[in-house]
């Protein structure tokens, strides 16, 4: 099996105490590819350098929409030079976050994110990289903004969305991230989106440390060892073997991160 983690955040402090083994662990289990997204320029370097030790380790860069109160203006030209001088499969983690601040209760926090949102939009745009979007609660603004600029495609990471809002974001190129939300059995609304959307449209993810699966347990620690187990889950709500679903969520990844073809056919070989 090669699977592959497209949102996993190795370089948070949960991971302090064993992160290398982590990381060489995934890839005795066959994840040959991990994605660690940025989230704010003081983690530029940290996910830069986890791509460089890690054999199946790739980064994307981005200022995530709940860091831009502690971020600068200039952030957005280091973030362009960091891209420039560097090589992520992606920009992100960008997007919106209506979950924690509402737009009405704080009009000043929702136009800083929507300006860093529509500036890495730009930057993406301007060097042909896909986005890796965070989207809580904040779909349909998202869209308006993808609709405008024409991106190459991307993940909607941790989609919980309508149906209807996963068909525009597929029919715009992006691929939906689905995670340990989805193994919860009362996670009904979670669990029929990711029955009834084609198998095609789905990329797997952890959020680690975050977002840990059922068998974990909230408040646990997740990690991308519990990638093969969401599969496995996956599988059984779409009524499919589970090898079908690693193969073919892999390569909807490799698809949307065309960067990652050579990494996971190098690993393929180690392994």
């Amino acid at each position: 099996m090669m699977l592959i983690d497209t949102h996993c955040h190795l370089d948070a402090a949960e991971f302090d105490a064993d992160r290398d083994s982590i990381a060489g662990q995934a890839m005795q289990k066959g994840i040959c590819g991990i994605v660690v997204p940025a989230v704010a320029r003081n983690n530029f370097d940290d996910v830069i350098a986890l791509g460089a030790r890690h054999q199946n380790c790739v980064y994307a860069l981005g200022i995530h929409p709940m860091y831009v109160d502690a971020a600068q203006p200039e952030d957005l030209q280091i973030l362009e030079q960091y891209v420039r001088d560097n090589d992520p499969v992606a920009i992100g983690e960008i997007g919106l976050d209506y979950f924690l601040t509402n737009p009405r209760d704080n009009p000043d926090n929702t136009e800083r994110q929507h300006l860093f949102f529509v500036e890495q939009l730009n930057i993406a745009r301007h060097h042909g990289l896909p986005v890796i979007l965070h989207v809580r609660n904040a779909i349909d603004d998202i869209l308006k903004q993808l609709r405008k600029y024409k991106l190459s495609g991307g993940i909607a990471h941790a989609f919980n969305g309508s149906f209807q809002q996963a068909q525009q974001l597929i029919d715009l190129g992006f691929k939906l991230g689905f995670g340990g939300a989805m193994t919860y059995s009362r996670a009904l609304k979670i669990r029929e989106l990711a029955a009834k959307l084609p198998l095609e449209a789905i990329v797997l993810e952890t959020d680690a440390p975050d977002i840990p699966p059922e068998w974990v347990g909230r408040g646990g620690r997740n990690s991308p060892l519990e990638l093969p187990g969401i599969a496995q889950v996956l599988a059984g709500l779409k009524q499919l073997n589970v090898s079908q679903v690693v193969d073919i969520t892999s390569a909807n990844a490799l698809k949307v991160l065309p960067k990652m073809a050579d990494l996971c056919t190098s690993v393929k070989v180690l392994l």
